[in-house]
């Protein structure tokens, strides 16, 4: 049996608010939020796909106001899409397509709500495709910003697939997963030491992903779960998404997600993409 999650939270005597943002849009093959319900050998290449085979989905950044720091979880677009998707993107651009309305980009989220980049104690990368680090220069002045050794080590090496001058001159660390018993592969990282938020290895979608749990002394908790699967519908049909560096670890990962979400202690399970899903604030 899985370790108890809640377990390990150390007693806290503040509250954990976190606001949910869109931090841009993304326009992509359908094939690609729902594998198997749109399969094309051409999906992914953006050849002869004609507009009815796109959809536009939000792209979400959390900011987590948390007792021992605030907290951002990844950054969506950078402001270059508002002016060319070519220039941040480059031949991806036939993957993805980024829109940015103004007000949009994390640094105006967070002014906002009455924070500059500075601010920023952490920022927890869920994993490094461009949709969720674009904007990461945006906020390169926060204290520290991770990401998993597995991820940095392949997104590093595979510049076709990743696109590493979106963190290059960015001080970025990482951390190692220990096998904590808690995940679809029984990994994770505790960012505090205190079990009240834990970047847990969801392998699938990205070698090194990370969904984040937040949870409070009460044992009831956030779960955000990246791109494990496109939109809350994903883990309930176990639809991965069309993109996986292993379609095994895809549907294992949608497996816990979906267990988690049914846990009577889960306050909220979101996807990155949902359509949905609107901005909106949920407090521990």
């Amino acid at each position: 049996m899985e370790p108890s999650i809640t377990k390990k939270v150390s007693k806290m005597t503040a509250k954990i608010t976190i606001h949910v943002m869109h931090t841009g849009l993304v326009k992509v093959d359908r094939a690609l939020p729902f594998h198997g319900l749109y399969r094309n050998p051409l999906a992914f290449t953006g050849l002869f796909r004609s507009d009815k085979n796109q959809v536009t989905l939000p792209v979400s950044s959390y900011l987590i106001e948390h007792p021992k720091g605030l907290i951002l979880v990844d950054t969506g677009w950078h402001k270059q899409v508002r002016q060319s998707n070519w220039a941040e993107l480059g031949p991806q651009v036939q993957i993805n397509t980024g829109y940015l309305p103004t007000g949009w980009a994390v640094d105006e989220r967070l002014a906002a709500l009455g924070y500059k980049p500075e601010d920023l104690d952490l920022v927890l990368l869920s994993h490094l495709h461009c949709d969720h680090v674009s904007g990461l220069k945006h906020v390169a002045q926060a204290k520290q910003i991770l990401v998993s050794q597995p991820e940095w080590q392949t997104a590093n090496r595979l510049p076709l697939v990743y696109l590493p001058h979106e963190w290059r001159g960015v001080n970025v660390d990482t951390y190692q997963y220990e096998d904590s018993g808690i995940g679809p592969v029984g990994e994770s990282y505790d960012v505090f030491g205190d079990g009240s938020v834990l970047q847990v290895h969801t392998p699938g979608h990205a070698t090194g992903m990370s969904a984040t749990l937040i949870q409070n002394d009460a044992g009831h908790y956030v779960l955000l779960a990246a791109d494990v699967g496109y939109a809350n519908r994903s883990w309930e049909e176990m639809l991965t998404p069309g993109i996986c560096t292993s379609r095994k670890a895809a549907i294992t990962s949608l497996g816990w997600v979906r267990e988690q979400a049914h846990d009577p202690n889960c306050i909220e399970a979101l996807a990155n993409h949902d359509t949905t899903t609107d901005p909106h604030i949920i407090t521990l």
